[in-house]
């Protein structure tokens, strides 16, 4: 059972209110960690800004190694939500987690993610190498932001024990 309590949306103020049916009109859904964020519209928004990320590395990445990226943190964090939803978005996309073979792009996002989420002060000086040969520094920038939202997101699931999200109970790794 999570820590704190997801928002009533009845009982919620109207800036709560207001920011529960912006997420909704955005992206269609709301999950029990947006729930639980929505006590604090501002700390809603701030870890929404995974969205923006996400979409600014778009041109460089395509959806599957922003999923193996992100699988890659959550895994290495022990985030059960985060990584039962990438799980999710590999499964609904026609592949198997367990037998994904990375392309070298891919791997080396994945050691990035690792890297980041085991310390990050530690991220090897080979993987930057690797990054800055292939990336520009824009988007190493959006790169190092959209992994850092990815651990706080991994922190604050895992700190708050957010329940997961019963759609997500079918995707669990056995």
């Amino acid at each position: 059972m999570a820590r704190i309590s997801p928002v009533d949306y009845d009982t919620a103020s109207v800036e709560i209110r207001a920011e529960h049916d912006r997420e909704l009109s955005l992206r269609g859904r709301m999950t029990n960690m947006k729930r639980i964020l929505l006590h604090s519209p501002v700390a809603h928004r701030i870890y929404a800004e995974w969205f923006t990320l996400r979409d600014l590395l778009r041109p460089a990445l395509d959806d599957r190694a922003i999923w193996l990226l992100s699988l890659a943190i959550s895994q290495v964090c022990r985030a059960e939500i985060p990584v039962t939803f990438f799980r999710r978005a590999l499964i609904d996309g026609g592949l198997d987690p367990e037998a994904i073979e990375p392309s070298k792009d891919e791997a080396l996002l994945i050691a990035f993610g690792k890297a980041v989420a085991a310390n990050a002060n530690a991220v090897p000086d080979n993987i930057w190498a690797a990054l800055k040969a292939r990336y520009d520094d824009t988007l190493l920038v959006n790169l190092v932001a959209f992994a850092g939202i990815m651990v706080a997101t991994c922190v604050f699931t895992n700190a708050v024990r957010v329940d997961l999200d019963p759609e997500l109970e079918g995707y669990r790794r056995r």
